[in-house]
Formats: structure tokens, sequence, C-alpha cells
């Protein structure tokens, strides 16, 4: 559902920029011979631009713990999964994903700058300086590290929405983070695991999760995630 609503809000989107061209000079080429039919064009992006946000997310639950991650968020509407086999071992691949700079990941600064509007600001995970490691500016801005198993699973959780207001423990736990379940909550949690491949290969798996505490919570941070889900999925493959 979350990937029809992204697909949905980003023709909308097409739509509604052909329709305020039309309106001024119609695209003839594309059919819209009139600016009334621009019009129309225009008023059908917006509709279907709000019915993808607003789709609903149903929540999903892992069957049988199989990572560290399941301990941390077993529930979950939103979520994001990308694997790849690398041609090293497992030590060399961790021991990567904890040194990797923004300007290491082709087009990081770049999507970043783009989500965050071209705004400056304080370091953070979407304005990372560009030589330091990805995963000491996430930890140091807004992240924590809930579990690691050297050489094989690295887990890190956020907030990514709380009630207005909310003031949280100056030092929280990873128990803190899995009980967290009041209302207006979103908790996001990722891993990077790593398994054996045959040839001394690594295959790397990552995943990210969002759990959302109620209803309204739910459909705010929907209509984001939605949003941004092209560009995120373009990062962890790069």
């Amino acid at each position: 559902m979350n990937l029809i609503g992204t697909i949905l809000i980003y023709a909308a989107l097409t739509a509604m920029f052909l329709g305020c061209v039309s309106v001024v000079r119609p695209l003839t080429f594309l059919g819209i011979t009139n600016r009334p039919f621009g019009s129309t064009v225009l008023l059908c992006g917006v509709a279907g631009f709000l019915i993808g946000v607003n789709l609903p997310a149903p929540e999903k639950k892992i069957a049988a713990r199989a990572t560290t991650l399941d301990d941390f968020v077993p529930a979950y509407q939103f979520a994001e999964f990308h694997t790849v086999r690398i041609k090293a071992p497992r030590e060399r691949v961790f021991a990567a994903i904890r040194d990797v700079t923004a300007n290491e990941i082709t087009l990081f600064r770049t999507l970043t700058w783009i989500r965050r509007f071209g705004r400056s600001g304080p370091e953070s995970i979407l304005n990372a300086s560009p030589d330091k490691p990805l995963l000491d500016v996430a930890l140091r801005t807004g992240f924590m590290k809930l579990a690691e198993e050297p050489d094989r699973e690295i887990v890190v959780g956020t907030l990514v929405g709380a009630p207005k207001g909310t003031r949280l423990k100056k030092d929280p736990t990873p128990d803190d983070f899995k009980a967290l379940h009041a209302p207006g909550f979103a908790l996001a949690a990722l891993n990077f695991r790593l398994e054996d491949a045959p040839h001394r290969e690594t295959v790397l798996t990552t995943e990210t999760r969002v759990y959302a505490t109620d209803a309204l919570t739910q459909k705010k941070f929907g209509a984001y995630w939605r949003v941004i889900y092209p560009g995120s999925a373009l990062i962890r493959v790069m």
C-alpha cells in the first residue's frame, strides 16, 4: 500500500505540473488542447495527491524472530529493505559501514540537500559533514545505538515523530526505546546485517522500520514517508 501511495503521489505531482503549465499554455503535444482541459488535469493531480498521502498503512508483525532488529520493532507500518552481495569478508564490510562518509556515497549530499529544502543548520544525518563517518554523525545527532554484534549486525534507532513539548530522558536506553508506546510517537529503527557467502563474500542487508503508535501519527508520517521514499531508497543502493 505504501508503494502504491508513492507511485500515486508522484504521478499526481506530474499531473499537477503539467496541468499548471497547460493553464498558461496548453501542451497540445500531450493531448491537452486547451486551458480548461489543463485545469482538469491540475485538479485530477490534486485529487490523486490527496488520495496518495491518505492511503492507510496496515500494521505488519514479524512471524518469528530472525534479526536483532526484530527485538526493537516487531510491529511496524512502514518498511524498506535492500540487499547486496559484496566481494569482501564480513570484517571488512562491517568496518566500511562504520567508516563510510557522506562524500563516499553517490548523490547522498545532493539528495539530503533536497530533502532539507537547501536549508543550512546544525550537523545532522541530513546535513552531515562530508568527511566524518555517517554512523558517528547519526549517533551524535539524534540516533542511538540499540544493539551491536560485531561483524554481524548493528541496529540504531531514533524518534521521527513526537508530541509537541515532549521531554525525553536525558540518557535513554535501548529498553526505553523498546517500551515507548504512548500515543503521538513514531519510532524508526534500521539495521545493517551481514551474512557469510561463498568465496569469502558477504551478503549485506539493511532494513528500516517505522512504528507509529496511533492512527493520527501514522497518517501524518505516511504522507512524509511516501514523498521521501524514492530518495531514501536511492541512497540505500548507492
